[in-house]
């Protein structure tokens, strides 16, 4: 499925969000609340990794490991789509409060609704899925960006995760308890 039905799947689907991103983004800056308190840094990252995740696809792969005839291209292309559509749905759901950074904005509230209702990240979640499935279509420099994107997430979340407690104490300490951080369904036990 290494071809240009599959280029055109994840160019498509990654062009889409980045798409929505930047308009969100400059909307954002021209209507949206004042921001009151920020993480620095993570921004300028985030546009460092969609930059990596764009052209890394179509650089010469590191390896090869999706076996030709196999169902990983379809379930790729399956994931890939699925996690665009979760990314976008969230992004909606957050509206003006969305931020490329953790930040908190003035009126900021706690969305607990829509896909904040299936995993506490599912901005996240869909962005891990679209990097997931692109790797499971095409293999080679996707694996390695996988292994990237996970690490800025984790980190990334550590910190959101941090500032949502601080802002919202017990509101979030209980959102914390009963929705999964990012993979849906999976609840890890109370610390």
């Amino acid at each position: 499925m290494k071809d240009l039905t599959t280029n055109t799947l994840i160019v498509v689907c990654w062009g889409l969000w980045a798409a929505v991103w930047s308009v969100g983004w400059i909307a954002n800056l021209a209507r949206g609340p004042r921001t009151q308190r920020r993480s620095l840094g993570w921004s300028f990252w985030m546009w460092v990794l969609v930059l990596i995740v764009w052209t890394g696809g179509h650089l010469q792969p590191f390896v090869t490991v999706v076996p030709g005839g196999s169902v990983l291209p379809a379930a790729g292309a399956v994931l890939l789509v699925a996690g665009t559509a979760f990314t976008l749905w969230a992004r909606w759901i957050l509206g003006a409060m969305w931020s490329s950074q953790p930040s908190v904005k003035a009126g900021h509230q706690l969305r607990t609704d829509g896909p904040y209702a299936i995993t506490r990240h599912p901005i996240y979640t869909g962005m891990v899925a679209m990097i997931v499935g692109a790797a499971l279509m095409e293999g080679g420099n996707w694996l390695v960006l996988t292994v990237l994107f996970a690490v800025y997430v984790a980190l990334k979340m550590r910190e959101e995760e941090r500032l949502m407690t601080a802002t919202f104490g017990d509101q979030y300490e209980t959102y914390r308890r009963t929705t999964p951080q990012i993979i849906p369904g999976l609840r890890w036990s109370a610390r």
